[in-house]
């Protein structure tokens, strides 16, 4: 049955339970009053109060309604809409767990922060489908969960190296070059259909990272080019997803991100290791759960909307991004970043509201 088959249904079945007719008192028409003669803003209570099984509305009631209403409107949303909420709440999660990177970065290794943070994720994982793991790990494309966890831990390697290493709101602007990768390996990797109002906007959007790099009084340093090369798998990452999601599970992937991750990542890590003092191991622990649900939420992502609908909305990251650096780093974004940022968010904007209308098929 379809989604709009069963909020039509649903909304038949909210009618009969909402607008049915009025109780009332069902005695012959010589009966005498059952009910006294009362004040009117006092009968209400009374009649319900006498009448079983009929409570009058309370807090919960209304937070129940509201939470009915929301999941109708969800289940009514585009899949691209949809796919835009997971993204933009993994965006927020992704956001502290960023900055937690480039507090630790300096005083342990790189390799331990990820391995660490895979760790608790894998743990998290199982904890809450630990009857489910032998379906989790089940694949049918093993080849491509191997490829995707290697192209993973290397974008994890090179952005969150340029994180640590040069102003926050810098290496995020870099990072966004990957919205230009994903555009065109949709196209020629995934086959789908971009509209021009989309191709325009993910111009638009790089235009304004350009700006804020402003490349005419600065030349690219080592970190930049690795902020490069974690866009470049970045967009490996999104398309091997979407092109995981026709058969793989959301968990599935995110387990064998762990087993590669894990097995890449053990000797490298026991080789640098360096033991954490009690507030970094909290401060880790903090990373590897955001970690956890920013990783969840951007696979979800991938798998209900467009690659392509959904990586002009990569955009709304510098926001954070400048936020995070300013208020815990005191990184003062230039003036090109905020020129910059204004047309990021113009294209971001009109990419969700393109999102939220459906798909008109070609005739």
């Amino acid at each position: 049955m379809s989604e709009d088959r069963l909020a039509g249904r649903q909304s038949r079945l909210d009618f009969d339970d909402g607008d049915s007719p009025a109780l009332g008192y069902a005695g012959s028409g010589d009966d005498p009053d059952p009910f006294p003669a009362i004040a009117a803003e006092d009968a209400a209570p009374i009649v319900l109060a006498a009448i079983p099984g009929v409570v009058e509305p309370g807090p919960s009631s209304w937070f129940a309604a509201r939470k009915h209403r929301l999941k109708r409107w969800w289940r009514g949303a585009t899949p691209n809409l949809r796919g835009s909420i997971y993204m933009v709440s993994s965006f927020l999660v992704y956001a502290v767990m960023t900055g937690l990177f480039k507090y630790l970065g300096p005083v342990i290794p790189l390799v331990e922060i990820l391995m660490i943070r895979q760790i608790v994720m894998s743990l998290i994982i199982i904890a809450f489908a630990a009857h489910e793991l032998p379906a989790m790990i089940r694949t049918t494309r093993p080849g491509l969960q191997v490829f995707r966890g290697l192209v993973t831990l290397a974008s994890m390697l090179c952005g969150f190296s340029a994180v640590i290493y040069i102003p926050l709101a810098q290496a995020t602007a870099i990072g966004f070059s990957q919205v230009l990768f994903v555009t065109i390996a949709a196209v020629l990797v995934l086959k789908e259909a971009v509209d021009g109002a989309r191709w325009v906007a993910t111009i638009i959007g790089f235009v304004g990272v350009i700006i804020m790099l402003n490349p005419s009084s600065h030349g690219l340093e080592f970190y930049a080019l690795m902020s490069v090369g974690g866009a470049l798998f970045g967009a490996c990452v999104t398309v091997s997803v979407r092109m995981l999601a026709t058969s793989e599970r959301t968990d599935t992937i995110l387990i064998w991100q762990g087993i590669v991750l894990i097995a890449v990542l053990a000797l490298p890590t026991w080789w640098l290791w360096v033991w954490p003092t009690p507030e970094q191991w909290l401060w880790l622990i903090v990373l590897s759960v955001f970690g956890t649900a920013g990783q969840w939420l951007l696979t979800r992502a991938y798998q209900v909307g467009e690659a392509s609908a959904l990586a002009p909305l990569d955009f709304s990251r510098l926001l954070l991004a400048s936020f995070t650096g300013f208020v815990f780093f005191a990184e003062i974004p230039a003036l090109p970043t905020w020129l910059g940022a204004a047309i990021v968010i113009s294209a971001t904007l009109y990419t969700m509201r393109r999102n939220a209308k459906p798909l008109i098929p070609a005739a």
